[in-house]
């Protein structure tokens, strides 16, 4: 874990000043609680209605969470909103994902934790108007020792208009 314990951000005036930040933490974003109807939304929107994460009542009796807990791919769908909390490049005028590498779920969000990502810039590559970089998000979990997932996220910045 890095040395910051509260929450920041990294600016930057352009993209090629991300270079300097290789290998060193860009900021960590506030706290998001996860709470069931943000679970319910998500089991929803996605169709994944197992009971561990919409059935309180069972949850009670029969998890060894004795509550509801998030989906791993609703902790990780924070990747994006999380990476733009931390990281603003004035000369960028678009982001897309470009895909994830090396994601883990190491352990359950019951239901009303606080989340929060730290982010570490781990490369970047340029090419003509934009640059591909990989951050590593590493999702905390509030009071909790271990990460609740730790992936590295890959994006596309372009600071020109696309053809």
């Amino acid at each position: 874990m890095g040395m910051h314990t509260t929450p920041y951000k990294t600016h930057l005036d352009q993209l090629k000043d991300l270079d300097q930040m290789v290998g060193k933490e860009l900021g960590i974003t506030d706290w998001t609680v996860i709470d069931q109807e943000r679970i319910d939304v998500f089991a929803n929107l996605t169709e994944d209605r197992q009971w561990i994460h919409t059935n309180p009542e069972k949850c009670a009796e029969e998890s060894p969470y004795n509550k509801t807990i998030a989906h791993g791919f609703l902790v990780l769908s924070l990747a994006s909103k999380f990476s733009y909390e931390v990281l603003k490049i004035k000369d960028v005028t678009m982001g897309v994902n470009y895909g994830l590498d090396k994601v883990r779920f190491i352990q359950a969000v019951p239901s009303g934790s606080r989340i929060r990502g730290r982010i570490n810039l781990v490369s970047i590559d340029h090419f003509p108007g934009g640059a591909k970089y990989k951050t590593q998000i590493i999702f905390e979990l509030a009071g909790a020792e271990k990460p609740a997932c730790v992936a590295e996220f890959i994006a596309m910045a372009y600071t020109m208009s696309l053809p």
